[in-house]
């Protein structure tokens, strides 16, 4: 039977889950190591399994990839570029190569075991041999357009070389952008030079390389691509229909593509697992990043026979590796100040190469956690990484706890070390803030949240900008970015004419963000950028907003009384209405949110989608349904107009349909409700 607590759990889970994969995918900037997020996702999929009525139709365990990158258009895949199943250890290797063979008896199967670069999936069309477009892969199904920064990549050829044969009539190459491990030092020392933001990895650098708005600055970053995959085609003949997988890549290469060198043929499950183990072992010998071993079947035709999951082909399995540990002794704990006032311990260690990189500090998540680790200042530590992403202190070094001359058990700080201000952790609660809202620390974060790309997306407001600007006296909250020039930065070190003017520039345009993104720029609790869209319809602009009451806003469709509260709340603060004035006084926040050119036919409708709907992911269904006016909430309720129900449905949400008497649509008539705004007969 399941517990209340189980419920609860999963929707811990799944939250954190989102926040980190917008983090990861959608701002470039993790805040967990893989392991740590692959253990949350094992948790929660554990959990799904015993308790099947927990599963939801969003559920990350159901789902690939992130939202989507507004700044760019659009491409809805030919074909959906999936995320992989994972294996941990040797024997999810050989249990997935038993499953394979009990699929497809008598087969003598080969694989290919090829490195897995820690980068961000492409795909390149090409039309008659010449290269089109680039996309992301996005959410699995639809992608960002970086056809103009892709442009500016000399290791992507504009034309498929004559050497591969023929060409296609098109044909698209899946592979991964990347950084350099060497390119990646390189740049981190530019963006030190000059004052800019250190990319924490060369994953990250490379995403946010790629994702830039303006081609001319991907063009100055050192991004390689390696291909990996042919994807659909039309018109391929000769050795463009290759019958393994190592003749794609012989093939990929005679086009003109880097492959990686690394790629082996096994045989069985015994070559396989040998083959991962000694990838691990040479993962620093290669001069790329990589965070595990992809294992495919050799042979494409039982590609089609095997087939793949929702989010996940059969044949095809990624070999994460373990984290490494290192050894090194924890010099201090301090603290960090994030946005809202939450405050986090990390470790301060005396560096130690791990993970590909040199570490020097280390998270160590809430006070619970440094007791629980019982880690003290002069303690060997044991650290560890993993896909060199955040290092995290695993606990003290056996013999630790019993060394003669040990410190004292580490005590949280009781004041702010910001501001000075006494620290709060309320009864039941794992976390500590700093309740000033004016803190120096908060007004960093709550300035470069409102700068990100989910927000207002103001290029070059890192955190050693921010301070400076803020140290400077010329900031002390997000309107006062409106009133900055030109002539003000250039009083400022590490600004020329070019940066001051491109600052000046990118803050100006922000005053076109719709008011969705302002609001969630605003860094609301509890309101992310759906139920930010939701309020955006019912109260247009900051004004109506901060008039707007719990009770109305309760009254909205995926809106409950947590998130009206914090809303109302927020509004109630007077430092916060002084911000919204002079931002409205500076002309952000009133630009009214795009209208779709498609037609309005589902206007006023709240249509809820529930399981898997084939050609749409949740995220894209839903984009359907509000582009012709409609909301898809993620609850079933009396003013739902219906309820289109796909493979995997949510038994809870079709209780609730049936029992209000909610119409029902198939999933494979979801289109013609889209077309027509009427229920389909």
């Amino acid at each position: 039977m399941m517990a209340n607590a189980d419920h609860t759990r999963a929707r811990e889970l799944r939250a954190q889950i989102a926040h980190h994969n917008d983090r990861y995918y959608g701002d470039d900037a993790p805040e967990i190591s893989d392991s740590s997020y692959d253990k949350l996702v094992r948790e929660l999929r554990d959990l799904e399994q015993r308790f099947p009525e927990l599963v939801t139709d969003d559920s990350p365990t159901k789902v690939v990839g992130s939202s989507l990158n507004s700044s760019f258009a659009p491409v809805v895949h030919a074909r959906p570029m999936q995320s992989l199943d994972n294996a941990f250890d040797d024997d999810d290797l050989r249990s997935w190569v038993e499953r394979l063979d009990k699929s497809v008896p008598g087969e003598a199967l080969t694989f290919t075991c090829e490195p897995k670069v820690d980068g961000l999936a492409m795909s390149l069309t090409y039309v008659d041999g010449v290269l089109v477009r680039g996309a992301t892969r996005g959410d699995g199904t639809t992608g960002e357009d970086v056809s103009a920064n892709i442009a500016t990549l000399a290791s992507i050829p504009r034309h498929l070389s004559s050497e591969a044969g023929a060409p296609p009539a098109m044909v698209e190459i899946r592979g991964e952008i990347y950084m350099a491990k060497q390119d990646f030092a390189d740049l981190n020392a530019r963006q030190a030079a000059a004052g800019e933001k250190i990319f924490v990895n060369p994953r990250n650098a490379a995403a946010g390389s790629l994702r830039q708005k303006d081609a001319s600055i991907t063009a100055t970053r050192p991004l390689s691509f390696f291909a990996y995959q042919l994807g659909p085609s039309e018109g391929a003949t000769g050795q463009w229909v290759p019958a393994t997988q190592r003749e794609v890549l012989d093939q990929l290469k005679r086009a003109g593509f880097s492959v990686a060198d690394q790629v082996v043929v096994v045989g069985c499950a015994d070559e396989v697992v040998a083959t991962c183990r000694a990838f691990e072992q040479g993962r620093h010998d290669l001069h790329f990043d990589v965070d595990g071993a992809v294992i495919k079947v050799n042979d494409l035709s039982l590609h089609r026979v095997l087939g793949s999951t929702s989010r996940a082909p059969r044949w095809a399995i990624a070999k994460k590796f373990a984290p490494e540990e290192q050894h090194t002794t924890l010099l201090d704990i301090d603290i960090s100040v994030g946005r809202t006032g939450r405050v986090t311990p990390f470790a301060v260690l005396e560096p130690i190469f791990v993970g590909g990189s040199t570490v020097g500090v280390a998270t160590l998540h809430n006070e619970d956690q440094v007791a629980a680790k019982d880690v003290r200042p002069g303690d060997l530590v044991v650290v560890r990484k993993a896909g060199d992403v955040i290092p995290e202190v695993v606990g003290p070094a056996p013999g630790q706890q019993q060394r003669a001359g040990r410190g004292a058990p580490w005590a949280f700080p009781a004041t702010c070390p910001s501001c000075g201000t006494g620290l709060v952790r309320s009864e039941g609660e794992s976390e500590t803030h700093c309740p000033n809202g004016r803190c120096r620390a908060q007004l960093i974060q709550q300035i470069c949240y409102f700068a990100s790309r989910g927000a207002l997306d103001i290029e070059g407001l890192g955190e050693q900008r921010v301070a400076q600007l803020i140290d400077a006296g010329l900031v002390n909250s997000v309107a006062d970015l409106y009133e900055l020039s030109s002539e003000q930065l250039l009083t400022l070190e590490g600004f020329g004419d070019l940066s001051a003017t491109s600052l000046i520039d990118g803050i100006a345009r922000s005053k076109q963000q719709s008011i969705h993104r302002v609001i969630v720029g605003l860094g609301i609790n509890e309101l992310g950028p759906a139920g930010a869209r939701v309020v955006v319809r019912a109260f247009p602009t900051l004004d109506a907003l901060s008039q707007a009451t719990v009770e109305q806003l309760s009254a909205l469709e995926g809106i409950g009384p947590a998130i009206a509260n914090s809303v109302v709340s927020f509004m109630a603060n007077t430092d916060h209405l002084e911000v919204l004035g002079k931002l409205m006084a500076h002309g952000v926040g009133v630009t009214e949110e795009t209208t779709s050119a498609l037609p309005q036919n589902l206007l006023g409708k709240a249509i809820v989608v529930t399981g898997a709907v084939e050609g749409f992911t949740r995220e894209s269904a839903e984009e359907a349904i509000v582009q012709r006016g409609g909301t898809s909430p993620g609850s079933v309720s009396k003013k739902t107009f219906c309820v289109v129900v796909g493979a995997a449905p949510g038994a809870s949400k079709l209780t609730k349909a049936e029992s209000l008497g909610i119409p029902i649509v198939a999933a494979a008539q979801f289109t013609i409700l889209l077309e027509t705004g009427v229920l389909p007969e």
